[in-house]
């Protein structure tokens, strides 16, 4: 299965991926994923926001337990972050029928679609539009940086966009979902556990940055005379850094627009993008409130209007606890439990369904990149832990 999910998506030049939301790459992935559910023998479903759905047993008997993760990815972003989740799925379920395990309640791998947001800049699009967190003028209104809107993109990919929405009734068949997922920082690696489980999410964020200011000549424009947003935006950088850093918080801008885009131009616009996450509420609201004050002040002493847009937001996620130490009782009691800082489409279902998380170590850590990595031995343990997990669950 890894092999030949491998190179789908894969940029020769970065080394990275590319699977973006309802594009070929994406297109090709989701033919990978019908592929493994056929070959198995599943019942292959396709939901109204375009999710995949790979069912053992009756998907509408209810009380289901649901595993999977996602296929598209960051920009040049790794190959374990999604898939490991999704291949670890359809692994698993190999392992049970292997044991000639008995599920007394359904079972099913998922693939959730667009949980990067790389295209559309909205994380989780696919389990948001279910849980009904995502309300359909707000999805028609999604564009990508060409101007394409989200209905467009489906359309052209072959799916109805009429027909997205909250999708409650398949929410309400689903008992359990335990996503697997590679962890995307070294607690594993420290403590020298092959797997651990989620306790939470951090609450997290993504605002806009508008700094307007006014373009003029590079070459010709006394440094005094200047109304540069791209020195407003270099400040608030360095002051998101400062302050995240003072409250123990995350603090990042990683993408960025600049009109007109010349060399020799100052700009007239640079649009700046902030990811900030925190380990509680009141220090994630104390580190944006500190950004956003720094931006303005620093907008008022060089002449630029600073215009500040919350594009998302997740508050933190507790995952159940019954089902976080159903997990723990499975796998033995000695499996650690530890908190994340990146978001899942776990968290998004987390206020519908029971769910949980398993993490896979990560040796060096890395996340969102093509140097993202996992030893094959630390893979088939999680797969292994996910078997015992769907056992304990399903065959109970």
């Amino acid at each position: 299965m890894w092999r030949d999910l491998l190179p789908l998506g894969r940029n020769q030049e970065s080394g990275g991926y590319r699977r973006y939301a309802w594009t070929p790459a994406d297109t090709d992935c989701r033919e990978w994923f019908k592929a493994q559910a056929v070959s198995r023998g599943l019942t292959y479903e396709l939901d109204r926001n375009g999710n995949q759905w790979a069912w053992l047993g009756d998907p509408t008997a209810g009380d289901a337990v649901v595993t999977g993760s996602h296929l598209d990815s960051v920009p040049d972003g790794g190959a374990f972050d999604g898939p490991l989740g999704v291949v670890s799925s359809f692994a698993a379920l190999d392992e049970l029928r292997s044991r000639g395990a008995k599920p007394g309640r359904p079972l099913a791998v998922v693939n959730f679609g667009d949980e990067e947001g790389a295209r559309f800049g909205l994380a989780c699009v696919g389990s948001r539009l279910a849980a009904g967190q995502l309300t359909l003028d707000k999805a028609r209104e999604l564009r990508d940086a060409d101007g394409v809107t989200l209905p467009q993109a489906m359309e052209r990919a072959g799916y109805d966009p009429e027909a997205i929405g909250a999708d409650p009734e398949r929410l309400a068949r689903i008992g359990a979902f335990v996503e697997l997922h590679v962890e995307q920082g070294r607690a594993l690696d420290l403590s020298g556990d092959r797997v651990g489980i989620a306790s939470a999410i951090w609450p997290h964020g993504r605002w806009r940055f508008d700094f307007h200011g006014e373009a003029n000549h590079a070459g010709t424009t006394r440094i005094d005379d200047r109304r540069d947003p791209m020195l407003t935006y270099a400040n608030t950088v360095l002051a998101a850094r400062k302050k995240a850093r003072l409250a123990g918080a995350l603090a990042t801008f990683g993408k960025i627009s600049v009109e007109p885009n010349g060399v020799n131009a100052i700009p007239s616009l640079v649009r700046g993008w902030l990811d900030s996450r925190a380990a509680d509420q009141d220090t994630l609201d104390l580190v944006i409130a500190e950004i956003e004050k720094a931006a303005v002040e620093r907008g008022e002493r060089d002449g630029v209007d600073v215009r500040i847009t919350r594009e998302s937001f997740t508050p933190v996620v507790e995952f159940e606890h019954a089902l976080r130490d159903e997990l723990g009782r499975i796998l033995g009691g000695n499996v650690p439990v530890l908190g994340t800082g990146a978001g899942h489409d776990a968290g998004i279902l987390s206020g519908t369904v029971p769910t949980a998380m398993l993490f896979v170590r990560n040796p060096t850590g890395v996340s969102h990149s093509p140097a993202e990595t996992a030893d094959e031995d630390d893979c088939l343990a999680g797969v292994t832990a996910l078997a015992d997990v769907l056992e304990g669950l399903a065959c109970r």
